[in-house]
């Protein structure tokens, strides 16, 4: 079928997430047939580089000959059998692998080893097991009244339930606010726009300060907390000040409150270490891994949980200790071989000794277009990084929502051979780790001028 006709199927029958479905019925339709490499093609036989991972989960680029292996193998064998009463071999393999590379990762750390994982779907889940594991953690420790969280003003943490509880992105979550249960909200580490009105220079980290004001008020109360480490994503790439991790760290050991690290966007990579806990030495309690796990091949989540807070969980039958949580493609045995086949090639390749040089010219670009007067602010770790635009730079005052600026720079972009996607007036720059020098520097090119062009102002 050509694009037309694919273009009417998908406006009459597809409801796509995130987005608004009459301007998406009134305009023009992309539809992608084909991938390879760092590239994806539309139904017109147009290429366009995939600025955007297709949503932050492709690492190695498309049709990675190691991956597709993987999974034929597999699929020669058996596509799924459930977790619930029996194992299987690839989850089992996938496990005392990630076990041993969260080991090697963290440097031997021993206080917090994250050694019990359990198998889900994607980001969200990921998250929704980790709530439920500390909740339910502190009641079998005979401690009562832990039924509540900390998170971040500006976390997106998944769509279900408890992971919108735990987010805190107005415009995503505020609708379903009659739905949530209760969460202690802490300032986010956004410099730019900090919430306390204050200079990173002189503030002293007072979004700290802060965050220990609700555990010194409510500890009692408090089953964990739980945060983004390094780079709050979808609330537009917010990096976090060195120091703030081990800060959030050293809280939870001060207050007695478990760690979840939500590394569904962060992990693998993205940013210049294998996990963003490893960029200031923090272990936490339990992290949540999605999205790169697999490649961008297949949906599959893990949360890993330490020793300690496992064996919480271990009792008699009718003690029902047991955790009453699952699902139906748990440890899908096609998803646990795209993640060997991932791990495999970080070790193979040398995945995060290549990306040094790409995040030398990513970084070096963002000081550059700080130059341009509708550049408010650029940031990011490793190869994931936004550029905020903003209508006046000096009292840095946001376009107007309707204005839709940072949706009329990427498809501006997009003319140009480049798919991006906006978070709101942040244009997000997160290419496959996988990406050549040589067309990373061509993604910037075209970005900085469409982002000139759009703007209306001359590139210097």
């Amino acid at each position: 079928m050509d694009y037309r006709g694919l273009g009417a199927l998908d406006k009459k029958y597809v409801w796509h997430p995130f987005t608004q479905m009459k301007e998406w019925t009134e305009g023009a339709t992309l539809v992608i047939e084909e991938g390879l490499g760092c590239f994806i093609k539309d139904t017109r036989g147009r290429w366009y580089l995939d600025g955007v991972s297709s949503l932050w989960v492709n690492i190695f680029g498309h049709r990675k000959k190691e991956i597709d292996e993987a999974v034929k193998r597999q699929l020669d064998r058996i596509a799924h059998s459930t977790l619930l009463g029996l194992a299987n071999e690839p989850s089992v393999l996938l496990a005392e692998k990630l076990v041993r590379l969260l080991r090697e990762s963290f440097k031997g750390e021993k206080r917090h080893q994250l050694t019990k994982v359990f198998y889900s779907d994607n980001g969200s889940t990921a998250v929704e097991v980790a709530l439920k594991m500390a909740f339910q953690y502190w009641i079998h420790k005979g401690i009562t009244g832990r039924n509540t969280f900390v998170s971040l003003n500006r976390a997106y943490h998944g769509d279900t339930i408890g992971a919108v509880s735990a987010g805190g992105i107005e415009i995503f979550h505020g609708t379903f606010r009659h739905l949530l249960f209760k969460t202690f909200k802490a300032p986010s580490p956004y410099c730019y726009r900090c919430e306390l009105g204050l200079h990173r220079t002189s503030c002293g980290m007072d979004c700290l300060h802060e965050m220990e004001k609700i555990l010194t008020g409510h500890a009692t109360e408090i089953a964990a907390v739980v945060i983004e480490p390094k780079v709050q994503a979808a609330g537009g790439m917010i990096t976090a000040p060195e120091g703030f991790l081990r800060g959030v760290r050293r809280l939870c050991d001060k207050y007695g409150v478990i760690l979840i690290a939500d590394e569904v966007a962060t992990g693998f990579g993205r940013t210049g270490e294998m996990f963003a806990c490893c960029t200031e030495g923090v272990v936490p309690d339990i992290i949540c891994l999605s999205k790169g796990l697999t490649g961008g091949y297949l949906p599959l989540a893990v949360t890993v949980a330490t020793e300690e807070i496992y064996n919480a969980f271990l009792g008699e039958y009718g003690q029902l200790k047991t955790f009453f949580h699952g699902h139906s493609y748990t440890g899908n045995p096609l998803g646990c071989a795209a993640a060997l086949a991932v791990i495999d090639l970080f070790e193979k390749e040398g995945t995060l000794q290549q990306l040094k040089p790409k995040i030398e010219i990513l970084h070096e670009w963002l000081k550059r277009i700080l130059r341009y007067r509708h550049v408010g602010d650029t940031r990011g770790a490793g190869l994931m990084a936004a550029v905020e635009i903003v209508k006046n730079k000096e009292t840095r005052e946001p376009y107007p929502f309707e204005d839709k600026i940072g949706w009329r720079i990427v498809l501006d972009v997009r003319g140009k051979g480049v798919f991006l996607r906006p978070l709101g007036d942040c244009i997000v720059i997160m290419p496959p780790l996988a990406i050549s020098p040589e067309n990373l520097t061509a993604m910037l090119s075209r970005t900085e001028e469409s982002i000139a062009g759009i703007t209306e102002e001359e590139r210097p």
